[in-house]
């Protein structure tokens, strides 16, 4: 059997188009940003490329795996024009050093902008068909992906994570089975997709409950008919501002166009017949989180902060839920992660033990304020940490303080990390979040690194570049109308 040489490149950024501070290339380095043969010498157990190298391995088929890029960047802004630039001519340079390939295993996020280029996604991607010309490409998204014209244009076989909290490793595996029998010519995809004039808040998209496991459950559904390849659904994050920006319904038959037509079709009115399920909130005010936590019967309370989700691409430096705190005064501590780069770096300069007092947060947006705070250096640290389970193996937020101001532990850190949503972001400094009634997750969603901590959580409602209030978002670019913005009665229309 013929050798197949397959390309893999890797290359995920999620973009919050509120959050204005820009994304650079040291937050693709600050993760590790790998090339060449190092893309596979430093493979995540939990990700998409060991779902790849695991499919290939099962498949026995003959494979040369010829590694391109691994880059992965923290959720934020708008990558600079420069960023996207520099990474493009990485993967143009690497692609042509290739030399002829039989498929390519392209993983994108799907959500990602850079200055002036709304669908970064499909401007990589042709940079990538500049060089690569029709060679067959395999695309894996993020189902928060927003899907576009150009991205459906430009690949030949695509699928999207089919749980949240997400399954990369799952995903990057069973992609890789179909695109093996694509590449070696055992099936004809053919791909029917639906744009949804919808968006929603993120308190309904965990997949395990409610109107988003319905949908889901849909795709899985269809997924076991005859002649049936794969069904993605991608309820886009609510925070993207982009002229093609909504949901989308998706499915990939094996040489049956109608089929593919049909299936989506009903894939996109099931959304539909949702939607306002979709809307409905969980949220509570924040000094009533916080009043709710302090006399809850649970060791330890998780505070969702659901406007400065860092995962979602929210810059980490709300202090609402912190001011919450300061106000009710409750009789338990709370553990309370804030990112702010100047307090961080002024503390860090300061003997562990020191008493003092700055303004910290409020810094990127007019979404915050600072706020004064007296407390004392606990523990300093600096550089890369490893969290287990994290796709990206760990993280390094720069300069990271606790800073304790007696009804709060705060985690001051230089770059937004993960927004506390890992306990080892706080065990490699001495903290035990068990030991707090409180801890704050920058997140709505991602509270699996937590079970061992706590399973109870509550979402606060927080305003924010992640806030669940979408309507009162400053839309400009988003295509009109759409639900929940507009009156929409037909997804068709």
């Amino acid at each position: 059997m013929s050798t197949l040489r397959i390309g893999l490149i890797l290359l995920m950024q999620e973009t919050d188009t509120f959050n204005p501070v820009p994304t650079t290339l040291s937050d693709f380095t600050s993760f590790g940003l790998l090339e060449g043969d190092d893309v596979l010498r430093h493979v995540d157990a939990t990700g998409p490329i060991a779902g790849y190298l695991d499919a290939v391995a099962a498949s026995e088929e003959n494979v040369e795996t010829v590694p391109i890029i691994r880059a992965n960047a923290q959720s934020g802004g708008r990558l600079t024009r420069s960023t996207l630039d520099d990474l493009c001519a990485r993967i143009t340079t690497r692609l042509s050093d290739a030399g002829p390939l039989d498929g390519l295993m392209v993983m994108l996020h799907g959500a990602a902008c850079a200055e002036g280029i709304d669908d970064l996604e499909g401007h990589v991607l042709r940079e990538i068909r500049s060089v690569v010309g029709a060679t067959p490409v395999a695309l894996m998204l993020d189902h928060h992906a927003n899907v576009t014209q150009e991205m459906m244009e430009l690949s030949d076989l695509v699928m999207g994570f089919r749980t949240q909290p997400h399954d990369p490793f799952e995903t990057g595996r069973d992609l890789t089975r179909i695109a093996l029998s694509h590449w070696r010519g055992r099936c004809t995809p053919m791909k029917a997709w639906r744009k949804i004039p919808l968006i929603t808040h993120q308190e309904q998209f965990l997949t395990s409950s409610g109107p988003m496991k319905t949908w889901f459950d849909a795709a899985r559904e269809i997924e076991k008919q005859p002649r049936v390849l794969t069904a993605s659904t991608f309820p886009m994050q609510p925070w993207l501002d982009v002229e093609q920006g909504g949901w989308t319904a998706m499915v990939f038959t094996d040489g049956d166009q109608p089929l593919a037509e049909r299936l989506a079709d009903e894939l996109a009115q099931t959304a539909w017949n949702l939607r306002h399920e979709f809307m409905k909130l969980e949220n509570v005010p924040p000094d009533d989180a916080v009043r709710s936590a302090d006399a809850s019967g649970e060791r330890t309370v998780l505070l969702s902060d659901t406007g400065d989700s860092v995962l979602g691409g929210s810059t980490g430096d709300s202090t609402v839920i912190l001011s919450a705190v300061l106000r009710v005064t409750p009789k338990h501590r709370a553990l309370i992660p804030v990112t702010d780069p100047t307090a961080s770096v002024a503390l860090a300069a300061l003997p562990v033990g020191s008493v003092h007092e700055l303004r910290v947060g409020g810094w990127s947006s007019s979404f915050f304020e600072p706020v004064a705070v007296k407390g004392t250096v606990r523990a300093v640290s600096r550089g890369y940490v490893d969290l287990p389970g994290l796709p990206q193996g760990g993280v390094d937020a720069g300069t990271v303080v606790a800073f304790d101001i007696g009804v709060a532990m705060l985690l001051v850190s230089e770059r937004p990390g993960v927004g506390g949503i890992h306990p080892d972001a706080y065990r490699h400094l001495g903290i035990e979040p068990a030991d707090y009634k409180m801890v704050v997750v920058k997140t709505a969603s991602n509270f699996q690194y937590m079970r061992q901590i706590s399973t109870r959580f509550l979402r606060v409602a927080t305003p924010g570049p992640t806030q669940s209030d979408v309507a009162s978002l400053p839309w400009s670019r988003l295509p009109r109308p759409i639900f929940p913005l507009d009156d929409v009665k037909n997804w068709r229309s």
